[in-house]
């Protein structure tokens, strides 16, 4: 998101050079510069002791292709966080470890989505309301379930090779 208005003043922002960052919204009243406003998630690849990663089906993100668990980061809460809120909401499972992978910017929706592997004892699913489905995969057959080059088919594929 772009600023047009200053969000600590309500002035309406002018465009100026900013060092190496180029032009960008600026408060001539608060003197700050506006940066770009993006929201920060976290996606994981819930993997299990019998070399599975478990795959979501979500109807309001693809009737198509199966998911990651993800989730929007809240104030104050450490991405490691929400990844062990987010599994343990989506899946009913609790988190053993965390490991970070990588970030992935997803244009589409204005995210950084931080991706995780996320270990777990391999159990039955409680599913949350949002999940439609969830299922354990073996990882040599997870990437034709998901979208190709989608940031969940980019996650596991870095994941599953690396276990």
């Amino acid at each position: 998101m772009q600023f047009q208005y200053c969000p600590h003043c309500g002035k309406k922002a002018e465009m100026r050079e900013i060092g190496d960052e180029g032009v960008i919204p600026y408060c001539a009243q608060c003197e700050v510069p506006l940066w770009d406003m993006f929201t920060t998630s976290i996606i994981a690849a819930v993997v299990n002791e019998c070399g599975e990663v478990a795959l979501l089906r979500q109807n309001y993100v693809s009737t198509t292709n199966h998911v990651c668990v993800a989730g929007v980061m809240k104030p104050g809460e450490s991405a490691e966080d929400t990844v062990v809120r987010e599994v343990s909401e989506e899946l009913g499972l609790d988190v053993k470890s965390v490991s970070y992978v990588r970030s992935y910017p997803y244009e589409k929706k204005d995210m950084l989505m931080l991706g995780f592997q996320a270990v777990v004892e391999k159990k039955d699913f409680v599913l949350s309301g949002e999940v439609d489905a969830a299922e354990w995969v073996r990882f040599e057959d997870a990437l034709s379930l998901l979208r190709e080059g989608s940031v969940a088919w980019q996650l596991v594929r870095e994941v599953t090779a690396r276990s």
